[in-house]
């Protein structure tokens, strides 16, 4: 027989991500109510409420940046990372003592071995990342309350003059210009660098690493003190805005982080995300946040709003994975 029977052409084309479609549409009308409700808020749109935002999204991006590194290695989150933001501040604030400089290198360096010893117990041995932080974050809190004796922390009365943290450059506060310069470096490094794409290949295929024989542990100790210097580094900007530091002054810093993170669209597993998006990410979660707090809801109702939004964000990630492996 001449003729065959012969499938037509869209029979044989790849199925469409419906996990990526359902992603998009979602990420619309999330947008569409976002502008909604901000063009319905009083007193949003207004220079000085703009300047609080990216002041908020500077801290919360800081810190995300950092936990963005953790997440991308496959290693989920980091719970202690506001307690070490807090602890950063106290030390940052005491340090002065010894020169503005030796204050900030102290402090990063402070940040980079306490979680980089997570990163260490987590890359080494195998241990749970969230069982490790919770319990460094426990261990951080009774060691500083038993050394300051659970009191503020004040800068020394002769110390060097740091406001300049704290006020604007240009009309603009100085955490926001930390915080784009952070973003970009760390969007180059992960990009650009081998420590970048090997982290990303650890965190999208764990035993492809291990039999490609990457360096488990040291990307995982790096991955961490990286976030470490990040939490310092929001730690000194805390410290010199509010001139005080304690461990209650960081509130719901570390699931704002962890929001930013996943809103900015890494993947929880790990393996595919973007230092930018979660910046991005940051920006919305300040913009969701002082828009809720503009119309007179409580923190809870904030908490809860943004517990509803990560976890609607974490669904669909995991429908996207599912849809693309399918393919």
């Amino acid at each position: 027989m001449s003729a065959t029977l012969t499938a037509p052409p869209r029979a044989v084309e790849a199925p469409r991500d419906r996990g990526l479609l359902l992603r998009r549409v979602v990420l619309v009308a999330f947008l569409a109510v976002l502008v909604v409700a901000t063009l319905t808020t009083d007193g949003f749109y207004s220079v000085a409420n703009a300047k609080a935002v990216f002041t908020s999204a500077s801290i919360v991006g800081v810190l995300a940046i950092g936990a963005t590194a953790i997440v991308l290695g496959g290693h989920l989150f980091s719970l202690s990372l506001g307690t070490t933001v807090a602890i950063s501040a106290m030390s940052f604030l005491y340090a002065l003592r010894f020169g503005l400089v030796p204050a900030i290198v102290l402090t990063l360096v402070l940040g980079a071995v306490v979680v980089g010893v997570q990163g260490f117990l987590v890359g080494r041995w195998g241990a749970n990342p969230i069982i490790v932080t919770i319990g460094a974050g426990a261990l951080q809190e009774g060691a500083v309350t038993w050394v300051s004796g659970g009191v503020s922390v004040y800068p020394p009365a002769d110390g060097p003059d740091f406001s300049f943290l704290a006020k604007p450059l240009l009309g603009v506060p100085f955490p926001v210009y930390v915080f784009l310069v952070l973003a970009v470096v760390g969007e180059w490094l992960l990009r650009r660098t081998t420590f970048g794409r090997q982290l990303v290949l650890m965190g999208e295929s764990p035993r492809a690493a291990r039999a490609g024989a990457l360096p488990i542990t040291r990307l995982t100790v790096l991955a961490f003190a990286a976030a470490g210097v990040a939490a310092g580094v929001a730690g000194v900007l805390l410290g010199a805005f509010n001139q005080s530091g304690t461990l209650t002054t960081t509130g719901t810093l570390t699931y704002d982080s962890i929001a930013a993170v996943l809103v900015g669209g890494t993947a929880v597993t790990g393996g595919r995300g973007s230092v930018l998006r979660s910046a991005v990410g940051a920006l919305l979660i300040a913009a969701i946040s002082d828009m809720l707090l503009l119309r007179g809801y409580s923190s809870p109702v904030q908490v809860l709003v943004l517990g509803v939004i990560v976890t609607c964000v974490v669904v669909l990630n995991h429908i996207s994975s599912n849809a693309r492996s399918t393919r």
